[in-house]
């Protein structure tokens, strides 16, 4: 106990000493002692202050003590502690997260995972186990998400969701939920294309922007199919000018890849200023760039695209399809131009090559039919005698 003078109140078994506020200031600290279970104790009952506590209030605590309708100090802080030893030995989703993340160094989609676990997924699952979540409670995240994110949004954070659960029954640290996660169906088949009169517009309205790296930003997407990011990331050092190829760093895909340099890219690269930065299109002081949409935006506006045409990502589309659709480049050789994964997502341009190869067939059919008119025509004027 504290070796400060002790003050008599005129409460039976409560005193108080001069200590310190939290201004700094001198301030009353109320102690009580009594009697429980036959042993003598003393303990601290507030600070004047902070606590708001005065000498008839710590008498109405130490009566609760000795009635037994609160607990002693010492025994709510021993609660508190096994409460917490408990709380460790509980695999919450939170908990798995932690060590899912550990497992996950070397994988590039970590952070955009921690984010959406952060912003979705850990207040109303964090402190549960499990076992303890019910269908319901997921269901009702998934509702509320679609009422402000896009469906393709809530089924990468419900994939998370379930990878997090996969990871601990895998590691035996919790068990299978009992129930299917109904999973919002995205429709991740868009494409976006533009029809010639669009492209003119377009290439004029980059030529006459004057943001130099937004105009080159743009062709780069359209000219090799490159990602946002990627083209963000292209370093001088990463175009090979001898041999034709662009290396790409980190694309979605996983590994890094490295594409043909066709020669409008080329001619652009060549053509393009070099500011002395390492990157081909820099942001800020040189560093890698995080941004361009609002440019890109106003290019998209001057050339009068349609409204819901990203800037971009749609221009890659563009690539794609013009690719597709002029039924020289097979659905192998184009998953493998734009660095797809899976076939399944180059499979959205496979009816634009279908399309181009029922032209060429159709062209094959009109010249078998002209021969075949001509030879009958022949036959009629010249009837063979029998």
């Amino acid at each position: 106990m504290p070796s400060r003078k002790r003050e008599k109140t005129r409460y039976p078994g409560v005193y108080f000493v001069i200590g310190t506020g939290a201004d700094g200031k001198p301030e009353r600290v109320y102690y009580i002692v009594y009697r429980r279970d036959g042993k003598l104790i003393e303990e601290k009952a507030g600070y004047q202050g902070r606590d708001d506590m005065t000498e008839a209030r710590a008498a109405r605590l130490r009566a609760e003590r000795i009635d037994g309708k609160s607990d002693s100090n010492k025994t709510r802080r021993n609660k508190i502690k096994a409460e917490k030893e408990a709380d460790d030995s509980r695999w919450t989703l939170s908990k798995l997260w932690t060590e899912y993340k550990k497992s996950k160094v070397d994988f590039k989609g970590i952070k955009t995972d921690e984010s959406r676990f952060i912003r979705y997924l850990e207040v109303p699952f964090g402190h549960k186990e499990p076992e303890e979540i019910a269908p319901l409670d997921v269901d009702r995240v998934r509702v509320m998400m679609l009422k402000s994110k896009s469906p393709q949004t809530v089924k990468n954070t419900l994939e998370l969701f379930r990878r997090i659960i996969n990871f601990g029954v895998k590691m035996h640290l919790c068990s299978r939920l009992p129930f299917t996660i109904e999973f919002p169906k995205p429709d991740n088949h868009k494409t976006e294309d533009l029809t010639p009169d669009e492209m003119e517009r377009l290439f004029k309205a980059i030529a006459e922007d004057t943001n130099i790296q937004a105009a080159g930003i743009m062709k780069a997407a359209l000219f090799t199919g490159m990602r946002r990011g990627e083209i963000f990331k292209l370093k001088w050092s990463d175009l090979d000018f001898d041999k034709g190829f662009i290396f790409i760093r980190d694309p979605k895909g996983g590994k890094d890849q490295r594409i043909p340099m066709n020669e409008a890219a080329r001619q652009l690269f060549l053509d393009h200023p070099r500011t002395g930065s390492e990157y081909v299109f820099p942001g800020r002081n040189g560093g890698l760039r995080k941004d361009v949409k609002h440019q890109t935006a106003r290019i998209k506006r001057r050339a009068g695209l349609p409204e819901d045409f990203r800037a971009l990502h749609g221009l890659r589309h563009v690539y794609a399809s013009m690719l597709a659709s002029s039924g020289q480049v097979d659905i192998y050789t184009l998953q493998k131009l734009l660095t797809h994964k899976s076939p399944q997502m180059t499979q959205r341009y496979a009816h634009l090559r279908d399309d181009a190869l029922k032209r060429a067939a159709e062209v094959a059919g009109n010249l078998f039919a002209n021969i075949e008119k001509q030879n009958t025509s022949i036959d009629v004027e010249n009837p063979k005698t029998a």
